[in-house]
């Protein structure tokens, strides 16, 4: 018998419809739903271990999302036909679940808690992705798990001027905004997108009006729990609390914490008189206190730090390097770093480094995206590495992990429509972090952009990034300039923001506290914006437009556009002549075949390599036009004529016929043309004998005159005709 179900639609104004359905699948999960938007289904579940393993003082989260193949009706790709690793894509939208989820457990709440998301049916006009934050917020509700506040993720777009929801991949493609924007009914928890050169106002527009359609899907939700019912919220161990040893803590260390906080000193030299703080007041207790109760004292020293340090800036708008709020630590860079690569640059703010390459290529090295959601290929693509010596630390290599993906993800879209829709190469930066302290991702949209324009790529316009931070008490607030690391950590917002001198082109913004005014938000970017400017007149100080052109050693690519009945030609059997061409020019040649044309890519450092093949495809696609006189060279002599090739087409051969090379009648074609002559024919088109091409030399020549012979006397005929 199938269970009662209860569903719950959100009508999102223009005809199109999203469901949440509880009671039919996965009922052994603590909270399951499955969301659905057209043919689009999302299968959310939620599950939290009873109690939270010894000695752990976190939150161990889990957040997973995975397409399906099947859920698009195709096979996984590669030789184990079945689903492996996680996407890229599948990765952002894992973050972009957590970033907003995080934060609104209980922060004593210690349990190991997993929430999984997966796409069972595809519709081609739905980006599942923009249902992930729904579900798992539903399937949250509709369990015991202690969960503070409903949510809601949407993604927002602006076409011709009207912002939309949710749109398809193809609305998408016209629009000049795609923001994801996570919100609770009161407050925006997270901001992550790219534009097209939008302003601060527009953005704040797009983000109002998604926070509208966002308290629409949560009101969903809690019609859903009630009809439902919700579950009595369970139990759990609170973590431990002492008074009187967090009372001891902080009148032995805050004001010492506080006198460090605004020394305005480096970042090693700060943690170690922190450390020297936090060693004093360990030497307070004794080590049984210490044995029995260390891990409070370690925590009680962090809340103490956490509020002196903020109370720093917000008492003297001062920080922890000496800087005032809306100061950007120093910047150099130099590009053209590496001798070997098609370029390079080297960014560095304060205590963040990085060094940039781009490398480029045809369209044979496009990374290839195969998706049960989406299949394609990307042209323009960043990679960003943060090794751990890059923190001074030493940890085990795992692979590339989320972060690294995300921050590569939120560079690469901020530098993405700053490259021309012309451009011939497919471009791979990639972005190694060798100091960090403050944001490096935006350390390597600035590094990026340098190594472009070292490149010869043709921007058209360099991009700066910034990263802000706030820190509020409820009453004050203080929003920061080029935070640092720790204030990062100790902050209530990371905000970063990238744009060229014209506007915005990517954002990213978590935010750590509830009920964040619309006001504060507009100061932080207006505030970006200005350091965005600063930090950009830095980079255009080093290098003020892309390179005329690439590297003397870097390939050079040259395309061009041929019938498509050629392309068979141009390959040769069994791709014999593309082969032996590549290999006597020093080439790479790629040809592709787009609506019934070959569009051929030629990539090589030589000048004459790339030279050669261009004759040869002008060689092979020649066509002489009926009529038209041509310069042509004989080279072979044969009993009946000679055969000649085009000057203009070097390897386009015709057969110049004995008849056709002079009026007078020519015994030995010798007698008249010898090897190696250059002269000109005329284009006749194709006998229509012969089924051949004919090319005539006489038809160039003046025709001598006829020779007047007499004309012989008529004799009278006989007739038999009687007199």
């Amino acid at each position: 018998m199938i269970p009662k179900v209860t569903k719950e639609i959100i009508d999102l104004g223009d005809g199109r419809t999203i469901s949440i359905e509880t009671g039919k699948l996965a009922k052994q999960a603590d909270g399951s739903v499955v969301v659905q938007m057209g043919n689009a289904m999302l299968l959310a579940t939620v599950v939290s271990a009873r109690k939270a393993s010894p000695g752990i003082d976190f939150l161990p989260l889990t957040v997973d999302y995975r397409e399906k193949f099947a859920a698009a009706g195709r096979f996984p790709g590669g030789f184990f036909k079945r689903e492996a690793r996680p996407s890229d894509s599948e990765v952002l939208t894992m973050r972009l679940v957590d970033r907003v989820l995080r934060p609104l457990f209980p922060s004593d709440y210690h349990a190991e808690t997993q929430v999984m998301i997966q796409l069972m049916s595809h519709d081609e006009s739905v980006m599942p992705d923009a249902l992930a934050g729904l579900a798992a917020s539903a399937a949250l509700a509709l369990s015991d798990i202690p969960f503070s506040t409903l949510i809601s993720e949407v993604r927002v777009a602006r076409i011709d001027g009207n912002l939309i929801i949710n749109p398809s991949r193809e609305q998408l493609e016209q629009s000049d905004i795609d923001m994801m924007i996570g919100a609770s009914k009161d407050s925006i928890a997270m901001v992550e997108g790219e534009m097209k050169e939008i302003s601060e106002a527009e953005m704040v527009e797009a983000i109002k009006f998604a926070h509208e359609a966002i308290k629409i899907q949560i009101e969903a939700q809690e019609r859903v729990v009630a009809a439902f019912g919700k579950k009595e919220v369970r139990t759990y161990e609170e973590e431990k609390q002492d008074e009187a040893i967090f009372e001891k803590v902080k009148a032995a260390s805050y004001d010492k914490i506080y006198a460090v906080a605004k020394q305005g000193t480096a970042k090693q030299e700060r943690t170690a008189a922190f450390e020297a703080i936090k060693e004093e007041v360990k030497a307070l207790f004794t080590e049984e206190e210490l044995a029995e109760n260390g891990d409070l004292v370690s925590k009680y020293f962090h809340k103490t730090n956490k509020e002196a340090v903020r109370n720093v800036t917000l008492d003297l708008g001062t920080r922890l390097d000496g800087r005032k709020t809306t100061e950007i630590r120093p910047i150099w860079a130099e590009v053209d770093y590496l001798p070997s690569v098609h370029g390079s640059a080297l960014f560095t703010r304060g205590e963040t480094q990085a060094l940039a390459t781009a490398t480029l290529g045809t369209s044979r090295e496009a990374n290839q995206i195969d998706a049960p959601s989406q299949q394609g290929e990307e042209r323009f693509y960043l990679h960003y590495n943060f090794p751990p010596f890059s923190t001074g630390e030493a940890k085990p290599l795992r692979g590339t992990s989320r972060r690294e993906v995300g921050h590569g993800n939120l560079a690469q879209r901020a530098l993405k429509n700053m490259i021309p829709l012309d451009c011939p190469y497919t471009i791979r930066v990639v972005s190694e972090v060798l100091e960090s302290n403050g944001s490096s991702s935006m350390a390597t949209v600035c590094a990026g952009t340098l190594a472009l324009m070292d490149a010869g790529i043709q921007m058209i316009k360099p991009v700066s990034g910034i990263a802000m931070g706030l820190i509020t008490d409820g009453e004050r607030f203080a929003v920061l300039s080029d935070i640092l690391g720790d204030e990062d950590h100790l902050g209530d917002m990371d905000f970063k923001v990238t744009g060229t001198a014209d506007g915005i082109t990517a954002c990213q913004m978590d935010i750590k506290i509830k009920g964040l005014a619309y006001n504060i938000m507009e100061a932080a970017l207006a505030q970006a914006r200005d350091g965005r400017l600063h930090i950009l007149g830095k980079i255009t100080d080093v290098l003020a437009a892309p390179k005329e052109d690439v590297k003397a050693y870097a390939p050079k690519i040259i395309t061009r556009t041929i019938p498509g009945n050629f392309i068979g030609a141009l390959i040769g059997p069994g791709g014999k002549v593309i082969q032996e061409l590549q290999k006597a020019t020093g080439t790479t040649i790629v040809i592709n075949e787009v609506d019934e044309q070959g569009v051929i890519e030629i990539l090589g450092t030589d000048p004459e390599g790339i030279k050669a093949v261009l004759a040869k495809i002008q060689s092979i696609t020649f066509k002489p036009q009926l009529g038209e006189s041509y310069t042509v060279k004989v080279i072979k002599m044969l009993d009946f004529g000679a055969v000649v090739e085009y000057a203009q087409a070097p390897g386009n051969e015709v057969l110049l016929h004995v008849s056709e090379l002079a009026w007078e009648r020519t015994e030995n074609v010798s007698d008249v043309v010898k090897m190696g002559d250059v002269f000109e024919v005329k284009y006749l088109g194709v006998d229509p004998k012969t089924r051949k091409e004919k090319v005539s030399r006489k038809a160039l020549m003046p025709r001598p005159p006829r020779e007047d012979k007499p004309r012989e006397e008529k004799k009278d005929a006989p007739t038999d005709k009687k007199e």
